[in-house]
């Protein structure tokens, strides 16, 4: 059946219901699928059921439903396109700042990075591609997390804790929501020692990519300092919005 906007309609409300489950943090229960997507519960059932046979979604012992493995696949494949196509955005950016850039992806309730230029510096920051760092405690992360419905926010903390990595991490919810709220109204994400010490980091996030992405540039804190960050958050902002509008 065709939709109202020229697709095809089953696959629209199949691909609603993986998103709901996205912005709730990736599961949810059947009412809230079927509050968010307007849709009756049989039909939310037939769809449910196709979707987990093919991978797309398992039902938790609680009876809730999260993304499967399937998605995975594919957000891995989709990060790789991304890293590849964003690099030319990175070296750009690591070479008018001096300093290493990272690109990193909303991988479930972590984030992992996918691209990297590094600084040619003899003391800079190196992070692994492929590595993946909590959301509360990286720049990136914090980021990710601030473009999220505080519901999903508050899912990530229940599922996997607020663990701090140095002494200046934040643990607490409370705060954690007070920062995010902060983030949006400014626009950018500070971490500040809060992943390595004597480390910070700047990030914004990358507005209308396909996944949830944050561009971040990192370095040691007596370089990369709050006047830095006047060059660099517009400078971040920018190459952003280029990779955006490339990868539209």
């Amino acid at each position: 059946m065709a939709s109202p906007s020229g697709g095809v309609q089953t696959v629209e409300r199949a691909l609603d219901l993986l998103e709901i489950m996205t912005d709730l943090g990736g599961d949810a229960a059947l009412s809230e699928l079927s509050e968010r997507s307007g849709l009756p519960l049989p039909t939310i059932h037939r769809l449910l059921r196709t979707l987990v046979q093919r991978g797309y979604a398992r039902q938790l012992p609680s009876r809730r439903y999260a993304l499967g493995p399937g998605v995975l696949r594919l957000a891995d494949a989709a990060g790789r396109q991304l890293g590849a196509a964003a690099r030319p955005h990175l070296e750009r950016l690591a070479g008018i700042l001096g300093e290493t850039v990272n690109l990193a992806l909303l991988d479930h309730e972590m984030a992992v990075y996918v691209a990297q230029a590094a600084s040619t510096r003899s003391v800079r920051m190196f992070t692994e591609v492929g590595r993946r760092v909590h959301l509360h405690c990286t720049g990136v992360g914090k980021m990710l997390l601030a473009g999220l419905p505080e519901a999903a926010v508050r899912a990530v903390a229940e599922n996997t804790g607020l663990p701090p990595a140095t002494a200046t991490s934040i643990t607490d919810l409370d705060a954690l929501l007070a920062e995010l709220s902060g983030i949006r109204e400014a626009g950018y994400a500070v971490d500040d020692g809060e992943q390595e010490i004597g480390v910070r980091c700047y990030a914004v996030a990358v507005p209308g990519a396909p996944l949830a992405t944050a561009l971040s540039v990192s370095g040691p804190a007596t370089r990369v300092t709050p006047e830095f960050a006047r060059e660099a958050v517009p400078a971040l902002r920018a190459e952003a919005a280029r990779m955006a509008a490339r990868l539209r």
